[in-house]
């Protein structure tokens, strides 16, 4: 897992030991490649489904070593790819040759109006303030074009993994915050815009009371 926000940067090193130990390292790890190859092959579909066509763009919010880019191009090889991070080590490895920009969860709107088809924000929220999330969701909401997949650690998961920082959080307090921002939750961490209701059914709908 990554931990994510200005509080939390201010004490914690994002380097090249950082991410070998938490996503390389058998003994500490707790997610593999076949896992984030299914996700992967998850979002791509759900987003493909949302939009009633290919994905072609991609933004990957707190990205790391944009690990994600990967399988992403190895689903849709033209796909366009932008991930946002805010490790020095990350930018500077792998900014140029994976399209890692300087960037936080908080600061999208910087993104201005631009729309991408499919949003990835993994790992990143369980570790933010809620102010932070809180300032960062409209633009988060502006900018999904397609779907959204969102994956965080809650309190139900008893999660494993880096927990410094972490934000022990329920469930219901995301759903809440994302369904009040403008997401439709579809399952399996896959969120669509309020305008994607016209055509999905009420089957690929969640709704909770």
């Amino acid at each position: 897992m990554k931990q994510r926000g200005s509080t939390a940067e201010a004490c914690k090193q994002y380097d090249r030991d950082y991410f070998d130990r938490w996503y390389r390292d058998e003994d500490h790890r707790v997610r593999d490649r076949a896992e984030l190859r299914r996700k992967a092959a998850l979002a791509v579909a759900a987003a493909d489904h949302v939009l009633r066509r290919p994905v072609r763009t991609a933004l990957d919010v707190g990205c790391g070593e944009a690990r994600w880019r990967g399988e992403l191009l190895r689903i849709r090889p033209r796909l366009r790819y932008l991930g946002l991070e805010s490790s020095d080590y990350a930018i500077k490895r792998y900014g140029a040759s994976r399209n890692v920009q300087r960037g936080s969860f908080g600061d999208l709107a910087t993104l201005g109006d631009r729309r991408f088809d499919l949003l990835i924000c993994t790992d990143v929220l369980h570790y933010l303030s809620a102010t932070e999330i809180d300032r960062g969701l409209p633009a988060f909401v502006a900018l999904v074009g397609g779907a959204a997949y969102i994956d965080a650690a809650v309190r139900e998961d008893d999660p494993e993994g880096d927990l410094e920082g972490w934000h022990d959080r329920p469930a219901a307090w995301y759903r809440a915050r994302l369904r009040r921002a403008g997401l439709v939750e579809c399952g399996l961490g896959v969120w669509a815009p309020e305008a994607a209701r016209l055509w999905l059914t009420e089957l690929e709908q969640i709704e909770i009371g």
